[in-house]
């Protein structure tokens, strides 16, 4: 079997069982919000994978392996960063965020953020859909563009013909499947990345003739490999740590959250997606490790204009055809486990956030789900439409993006979930100066210091700002919070004991601020 041939079968495989992944969560999906969120029946294990494959796209795979290899560990600061943020959002956000998300039954971060800080003219929803569907349409494009650019470099195919396959499987077990799809098609996705990750430099290191041999590979091609400041500054440290803010508005990362089966089960997805981090980011750095050590005694050849390909080159030696195809796969899984995640998001806040916050929400479950099919697909195309041009505007956009969506989403997202006195107008105004502010440093780089650091500062003290200004005391939404906390706080037994069942369901608060859950 030739190398050609068992790459392409082992993609066959991959795309068939994307495709049945979404047939079979299509026969699950009976109203909005199980396509939306999968009826909040999440086990931690697919959450917090699936959470994974969403957040880190072909950057594990291709763009850390690529900057370790040319710069040392320097360059995993960034990893340190967002492992770090990961740790503190499931920790502090997860759990609460699930129990409140149910208290107020909403099904989306705006809705969320509308019904907790009862804003009746509705801004704080239109916006933060707004936001979400602009930011989102060029994120799904970019990944698009980097389908394609696989396809193209990987087997010689045409960019554009690449692009529409990657497009096509994506938008076909998004749009029948739903929330449950992306879900379960990203835990799928994420153990694959996981799994070449920790392959490739165990077989690799193998292959080079063990530790000894990988430590002078390495000291003699880069002597300060390990050097952990590399030469670089404080603040360009600084900057990669920053990263982790990010992800406490990442909306395609904390709608698994929501969709938890229980508050108490983000402990255990916490436990999971954390590991699963480690696991992949020292992988990576194994990999580039290997491939420098591989390069210098001449076993495969990965020159430095061929960095980010080191995974794809290491894999390509040392595994036979079939198992190299898969994992190549992983690479195009890590890519579309994003693309599926961010149109479903961006079709909900279209649906959920600008739709009913107009009053023109779907009134049937059955049209409920095709308003937000018809959404997934438009996002699709329109991202198809920038993606066909493939402009570098485009790409550079994905890390504005993060530091955008983290600014604006992030400080107000911790706010309404740990501070009764916010308010739907500090909410407004910290989610239009994050964004506005990240859109000035970016542009002009001051400092050379990444936008998500004066962005989120500036989010957070106007929102604070404004709320101070701005509170009236409502008891009705102290009751809620009250509620939302012990919700999130109490053990299994103490829910069993004040609730009556451990099954959330969509409550209505008694005057008390207890949830009236029927008896088992």
């Amino acid at each position: 079997m030739s190398q050609m041939t068992g790459q392409a079968i082992a993609m066959i495989i991959y795309f068939v069982a994307m495709i049945i992944i979404g047939l079979w969560a299509y026969t699950r999906t009976k109203n909005l919000d199980d396509y939306m969120l999968g009826g909040r029946d999440l086990n931690p294990t697919v959450a917090a994978l699936s959470a994974g494959a969403a957040d880190m796209s072909g950057w594990l795979l291709m763009g850390l392996p690529g900057a370790l290899y040319l710069s040392g560990i320097v360059e995993g600061w960034i990893a340190v960063g967002l492992t770090a943020g990961a740790w503190v959002n499931w920790k502090v956000t997860a759990p609460r965020l699930r129990s409140y998300t149910q208290v107020v039954d909403s099904i989306t971060v705006p809705s969320f953020l509308g019904a907790r800080l009862r804003d009746t003219s509705h801004l704080v929803q239109v916006v933060a859909g707004l936001i979400i569907f602009v930011f989102f349409t060029f994120y799904v494009s970019s990944g698009m563009v980097a389908g394609g650019t696989f396809f193209e470099s990987a087997f010689g195919m045409h960019y554009h013909l690449g692009m529409t396959i990657v497009a096509g499987v994506v938008v076909l077990y998004t749009l029948v499947g739903g929330f449950l799809a992306v879900s379960w098609t990203d835990m799928v996705q994420g153990l694959m990345m996981l799994i070449a990750l920790v392959l490739v430099p165990i077989v690799g290191l193998v292959a080079i003739g063990g530790f000894g041999a990988l430590a002078e590979g390495v000291n003699a091609t880069n002597p300060n490999f390990l050097d952990l400041f590399g030469g670089k500054g404080a603040i360009y440290i600084i900057s990669n740590l920053a990263w982790g803010l990010g992800y406490f508005g990442q909306p395609h990362i904390i709608v698994r959250f929501m969709a938890l089966r229980s508050p108490q089960e983000a402990k255990s997805a916490r436990r999971i997606g954390i590991g699963w981090m480690i696991l992949s980011v020292l992988g990576a750095g194994g990999t580039a490790m290997v491939g420098i050590a591989a390069h210098h005694y001449g076993i495969w050849t990965v020159g430095d204009d061929q960095a980010e390909s080191v995974f794809i080159l290491s894999g390509q030696y040392l595994f036979p055809a079939i198992i190299a195809g898969f994992m190549l796969a992983a690479i195009l899984a890590a890519i579309m486990s994003t693309i599926s995640s961010q149109l479903l998001v961006t079709s909900s806040a279209v649906v959920e956030d600008v739709m009913n916050a107009k009053g023109n929400r779907p009134r049937t479950a059955a049209s409920g789900i095709t308003t937000g099919r018809i959404i997934v697909l438009a996002v699709a195309v329109l991202a198809a439409i920038f993606a066909w041009f493939r402009t570098d505007s485009i790409l550079n956009l994905v890390a504005f993006a993060w530091a955008g969506f983290g600014a604006a989403f992030g400080p107000i997202v911790i706010l309404a979930l740990y501070w009764k006195k916010l308010t739907w107008q500090g909410a407004l105004a910290g989610m239009v100066s994050g964004a506005v502010v990240v859109g000035v440093w970016g542009t002009f780089k001051w400092f050379a210091l990444y936008e998500i650091i004066p962005g989120f500062i500036i989010a957070l003290l106007a929102a604070w700002i404004v709320s101070k200004l701005t509170y009236t005391p409502n008891e009705e939404v102290e009751r809620e919070f009250d509620a939302a906390v012990r919700l999130a706080t109490a053990s299994r037994e103490e829910i069993d004991a004040e609730f009556g069942a451990a099954r959330l369901g969509t409550p209505q608060l008694n005057p008390d601020g207890t949830i009236p859950y029927p008896e088992k």
